[in-house]
């Protein structure tokens, strides 16, 4: 099986010689691996592949159907980028979308803003009046003009209110923010 694109590599277990799998295999052959004639297996990511690596963190195994799901959805989707593992960790983890059964269109039309930067404290803040103008343009436009030096907003109360749910990740050191309106 060919899998077009790279997918990094796995740690892997060997039931029937009750031994780790060494070295990891790719993603390529953990898709190929014959559970019958070289014994039943376990895959999981190795972390050398930020994106897979966050995509399956709840996940104890990784199987080669989910991985081939998952390069398929990577070439309809057309872009394998972090921020694309992510939407598609949104759709899985969050919303409990099945990896084999999820569309591209779902992946896209998730309602999932993602920020991304080297601190959550200015992530926090983008986010914040980033999703204050686009939920609230007319409260926020009247906020912006306002000449009162006391009125304040608070980026972060207004993303921890009841409207949203946050996701904190970080992926080969950079920290990404998930916002998800409820």
């Amino acid at each position: 099986m060919t899998l077009k694109h790279d997918l990094g590599e796995f740690e892997g277990f060997n039931f029937r010689n009750q031994t780790a799998i060494y070295p990891n295999l790719t993603a390529r052959e953990v898709v190929d691996w014959d559970h019958d004639g070289e014994g039943e297996a376990e895959f999981w990511p190795a972390g050398d592949h930020p994106g897979v690596a966050a995509l399956f963190s709840q996940k104890s195994a990784v199987s080669g159907s989910e991985l081939k799901a998952l390069d398929d959805l990577l070439c309809q989707l057309g872009n394998d980028d972090t921020e694309t593992f992510l939407r598609i960790r949104y759709a899985v983890q969050d919303r409990g979308l099945d990896i084999h059964n999820v569309s591209a269109g779902e992946v896209e039309d998730a309602p999932c803003y993602t920020y991304h930067g080297s601190n959550f404290t200015d992530l926090y803040r983008e986010a914040g009046y980033d999703l204050f103008e686009a939920y609230y343009p007319e409260l926020y436009t009247l906020w912006e003009q306002t000449p009162c030096d006391g009125l304040h907003f608070d980026p972060v109360a207004f993303l921890e209110s009841p409207s949203f749910s946050l996701t904190e990740i970080t992926v080969g050191g950079e920290k990404w923010l998930m916002v998800h309106p409820e």
